[in-house]
């Protein structure tokens, strides 16, 4: 099964209220695994970054002056996802973005049914604990030292990794692996030579003694 990691960074937090894409990072998964095939682009957004946003992805305006519109890109994006579903952290915020900036070029936009949400199986799997991928980095170990700034690419993978977890693949294939291995060396291990089960003169002679003092036993009537 093919999936998308996907993660963006914007502007600011209200597309409703002009905020555009700046960055748009996807990771591709095959069974839940990164493949190591990824896709990452900055975008001009055709206005200038928040403070806020600002701050978040140290991403300037005169960075992203030169850097190519949505529409220019649009096609690339399109091809690398395909008609794969999404994973994505808090899929109403990268959606709402995305479908925003397709609907000002005419394209269709994507429907929410298309994409995984890991902060809503964050949620019903750790009821009241922090769902940010931040803490969820943390619940599982997964290395948060890169993570500077957010940047969507390095979020994806990290998410990738935080993905995996969430829904027990790691855990599940590895105890498989073991177990199947163990198995298999306890099926090996136990190969025996064959024991010999034929009984002894001595035994014969005994078990006929016995069967002689019984009086009227079936097996000896003739």
């Amino acid at each position: 099964m093919r999936e998308i990691v996907l993660d963006t960074e914007t502007t600011g937090f209200e597309f409703a209220n002009g905020d555009r894409l700046v960055e748009i990072g996807c990771v591709e998964l095959m069974n839940h695994v990164p493949t190591g095939r990824t896709y990452q682009v900055y975008v001009n957004p055709e206005r200038e970054m928040s403070e806020g946003a600002l701050g978040v992805t140290g991403l300037t305006n005169e960075f992203l002056a030169d850097k190519p519109l949505f529409a220019d890109i649009v096609e690339d994006f399109l091809d690398f996802i395909g008609d794969a579903p999404f994973v994505i952290h808090n899929a109403a915020f990268d959606i709402g973005f995305l479908n925003m900036e397709l609907a000002r070029i005419g394209r269709e936009g994507f429907p929410m049914e298309r994409a995984t949400d890991t902060v809503l199986i964050a949620r019903r799997k750790f009821p009241g604990a922090p769902a940010s991928l931040d803490a969820l980095c943390k619940r599982f170990d997964v290395d948060l030292s890169k993570r500077g700034k957010h940047g969507a690419l390095l979020d994806c993978e990290l998410l990738a990794a935080v993905y995996l977890e969430l829904i027990g693949g790691r855990q599940q294939g590895f105890s498989l692996a073991r177990a199947t291995g163990t198995r298999a060396e306890a099926r090996l291990r136990e190969v025996r030579p064959p024991r010999p089960h034929a009984p002894s003169d001595e035994e014969l002679a005994a078990h006929a003694a016995m069967i002689a003092e019984i009086k009227g036993a079936l097996w000896t009537a003739e």
